[in-house]
C-alpha cells in the first residue's frame, strides 16, 4: 500500500457543502467506508456532516448519483460502465478495492461447474443488486437464462446462506471481498465448494473486458484442493461531472490521507493504493482527481 505523507487536516474550505453518499447495504464494505469517510470529510474539509444512505447496491447507487439524489456513490465497475443518458455523467475519484465472484454450492452435491446449474435452484442476489447484475450476465452468456433452464431466486447474501444451509437452494452467486464473513461462517457450519470458472473466464472477459481474471486461495474458506479461478470486479468511488474540481480534489486527497485509519475499519482498504487508483477505465477520472494524482506524481 502507498501511504501519503500529508497534514492531518486542512483549512476549512467547504462549510456550506452537505454531501449525500449512496453506500449500499448497511452490512457491506461500501457502508463501512462511507460512514468512516463521512467523519473524515467533515473534519478535514469543513463540510457539514455527510448523509450516508443505505441502498440496494451498485445499480441503485448509480441511479441515485445520476438523478442528483446523491453526490457520491460507490459502484462495481460493471454497473458503472453501462451507457447512460441525461444531464449528468459519472466521473471517478478512484478505483478502490476489488470484489470476487463466488458461486457457492454444497460440497456433497453434484454441481462441479456452471453447466451443472441446469435444473437447479439458484439464488442470484437481491433484486436490482450488483450481484444480480453479474449473475444474470453470466447465466446469459452460458445459455442458462432461457426459460426452464433453472429456478432463479432473488435472495440477499444472508438469505442465500441460510437457504443453502437448509437445502432450499442448490447454489448461490455472491460478489464481495475476501473473505466474506457470511461465507466463512457457512463454511464453518457445513462443507462448501466454490465453482472454478477457469473454462468460462475467457468467453466472459471477451464479452465483458471490465472483469479481471483472479483466484480465491483455498485457505480463504478452508476449501479442499487448489485455488479457485474466478472473476474480480473493480469498485469505483464516483461523483458526477457537475462536482467542482476543488471539492473533488479535496475528497480524494483526504480519502488517501485517511487510508491507514480506514484499513483498521475494513480489510478491503488494505488493497487500495495510489498506483491502481487511476485505473478507472471506461469511466473518466474527474478533473479534480486528475489534479490530485498529478500532484502525487502518478
Amino acid at each position: 500500500m502507498v501511504v501519503l505523507t500529508l497534514l492531518a487536516g486542512c483549512e476549512t474550505q467547504f462549510p456550506a457543502v452537505r454531501l449525500r453518499v449512496a453506500a449500499g447495504n448497511k452490512a457491506g464494505v461500501y457502508n463501512t467506508i462511507s460512514q468512516f469517510m463521512a467523519g473524515v470529510w467533515q473534519a478535514r474539509l469543513g463540510t457539514q456532516r455527510p448523509e450516508v444512505l443505505a441502498t440496494g447496491g451498485s445499480p441503485d447507487n448509480v441511479n441515485k448519483l445520476l438523478s442528483g439524489e446523491v453526490d457520491i456513490a460507490f459502484s462495481a465497475a460493471d454497473v458503472a460502465s453501462k451507457p447512460t443518458s441525461g444531464p449528468r455523467s459519472p466521473r471517478a475519484l478512484a478505483r478502490i478495492h476489488d470484489d470476487y465472484l463466488h458461486v457457492v454450492v454444497r460440497d456433497d452435491g453434484p454441481i462441479q461447474q456452471l453447466s451443472d446449474l441446469r435444473g437447479m435452484r439458484v439464488a442470484t442476489g437481491a433484486k436490482d443488486s450488483g450481484v444480480e447484475f453479474i449473475a444474470k450476465r453470466i447465466l446469459a452468456l452460458t445459455g442458462l437464462d432461457s426459460p426452464g433452464m433453472l429456478t432463479q431466486q432473488s435472495l440477499d447474501l444472508a438469505s442465500s446462506v441460510e437457504a443453502l444451509r437448509m437445502n432450499r437452494i442448490d447454489a448461490f452467486f455472491w460478489s464481495g471481498g475476501l473473505p466474506t464473513q457470511a461465507i466463512s461462517g457457512l463454511g464453518d457450519a457445513m462443507a462448501i465448494r466454490l465453482l472454478d470458472l477457469a473454462d468460462d473466464i475467457p468467453a466472459l472477459r471477451r464479452q465483458y473486458p471490465v472483469y479481471d481474471s483472479a483466484s480465491i486461495p483455498a485457505s480463504t474458506y478452508h476449501l479442499a484442493g487448489r485455488p479457485v479461478n474466478t472473476l474480480a470486479v473493480p469498485n469505483f468511488l464516483l461523483v458526477t461531472d457537475q462536482m467542482s474540481d476543488d471539492l473533488a480534489e479535496g475528497l480524494i486527497r483526504e480519502f488517501f490521507a485517511a487510508l491507514p485509519e480506514l484499513a483498521q475499519q475494513t480489510p478491503a482498504a488494505l488493497s487500495i493504493d495510489l498506483q491502481s487508483a487511476i485505473e478507472t477505465d471506461p469511466i473518466k477520472l474527474h478533473p479534480g482527481a486528475e489534479k490530485f494524482y498529478r500532484g502525487e506524481k502518478i
